[in-house]
């Protein structure tokens, strides 16, 4: 083994003055970071000295399908000369090549980075409709992508930040309108409903001299309200809010279509909120709570007579009325008897003695100062 020894270091100090290429496909430039150069794709004949030569290899790279050099031509444009005339546009493209590479997550931010630092460029509204498209395909159920790569989840509240991007950057553009009506949207399809209704409501106010629009969205803002109501249980109370607002829509909007399908649902909220009612009266019967369930029943009653409930009301109320008028007389009788002890208590209390003023100081028998004493007295 000693043997072999000197012969392996000699091998491998052999291997080591041999010499070779070592490609370095990942380059640091100072001022660009880091970039990746394939083994022999031409170094750096993509860059060149002035912005306005770089973007014109990006804007020709991408002409010709080459997205990742037009990206990397690009962005050493906004990172070398970032004040420069050109640097706009050439976050425009970066924006541009990576949604042609099937990147849109990457492509919004582009694109938002672009309206943020150059709010003055001329293709503005192209931009925003492109934010708009990527934003819409995720809303559809497209994946967001880990790493930029691997198509893993869908995520409604991203997609619904998307879309609150794009009502910042023109809330008066075409986009705008639409692009707040998405957000409630994808929140109703997280199924955050009175998230949702805040954001139908806010179309309908930012947008009311809109007619088409503030329909839509107070329409929309009902049926969010439906959808909550029919999953409570007890709680009737956003029944009630739907009702408001598809009275709303009937008054506001009279010829509007979908006049027919807010009565409908107005009926079956009432029938909800009937059962909602008549649960709860079920609710307090079990508990032996005769006075409230009497009082459920009886609203259920008031929310519709003639839902599937109303006979199974009335005959729960005929039997429970005498066992609440009873609860109630004893409930009375216990109340009056606690007025009573409290007054009692009040009557017997002893009376507060008066306030005697504070005793006198005790006088001094120090005689003055110069008055012989007694025993000194001529």
């Amino acid at each position: 083994m000693q043997r072999r020894s000197p012969v392996r270091a000699l091998l491998i100090a052999c291997l080591l003055s041999m010499p070779f290429t070592c490609p370095a496909p990942i380059i640091y430039r100072p001022g660009e970071g880091w970039t990746y150069e394939p083994v022999g794709g031409g170094g750096a004949g993509w860059q060149r000295k002035r912005a306005k030569d770089q973007l014109q290899v990006a804007q020709e790279a991408f002409d010709r399908g080459s997205y990742r050099i037009a990206t990397k031509a690009a962005n050493r444009v906004t990172k070398v000369w970032p004040l420069s005339d050109y640097a706009g546009q050439a976050q425009y493209l970066i924006g541009r090549c990576y949604e042609e590479r099937k990147m849109d997550e990457r492509a919004f931010k582009a694109y938002q980075t672009a309206l943020t630092k150059h709010p003055k460029l001329e293709n503005y509204d192209e931009i925003l409709s492109r934010q708009y498209a990527i934003a819409q395909r995720f809303l559809a159920g497209q994946r967001f992508k880990v790493f930029g790569l691997i198509p893993l989840f869908r995520n409604m509240e991203k997609t619904a930040t998307m879309f609150g991007k794009v009502v910042g950057n023109g809330p008066f553009n075409e986009t705008g309108p639409k692009a707040q009506m998405d957000i409630g949207t994808a929140q109703e399809k997280l199924r955050h409903y009175p998230e949702a209704v805040k954001a139908y409501e806010k179309a309908a106010d930012q947008y009311f001299d809109q007619p088409l629009v503030a329909a839509d969205a107070t329409f929309k803002a009902g049926k969010a309200w439906e959808k909550q109501a029919l999953r409570a249980e007890y709680d009737q109370s956003k029944a009630g809010a739907a009702i408001d607002l598809f009275k709303d829509f009937i008054e506001l909007y009279p010829d509007d279509k979908r006049v027919s399908d807010a009565n409908s649902a107005i009926s079956i909220l009432r029938v909800e909120q009937a059962r909602g009612a008549y649960e709860t009266g079920r609710f307090y019967e079990r508990n032996k709570r005769w006075l409230g369930a009497v009082v459920y029943y009886n609203e259920s009653l008031q929310r519709d007579a003639n839902s599937p409930y109303a006979e199974q009301c009335r005959q729960r109320i005929e039997v429970l009325k005498p066992l609440a008028d009873a609860q109630a007389k004893r409930i009375t009788e216990y109340e009056e008897r606690i007025r009573a002890r409290s007054r009692t208590r009040a009557t017997n209390a002893p009376p507060m003695s008066p306030k005697l003023p504070p005793p006198p100081a005790p006088q001094s028998t120090k005689a003055p100062q110069g008055t012989p004493a007694a025993g000194n007295a001529p």
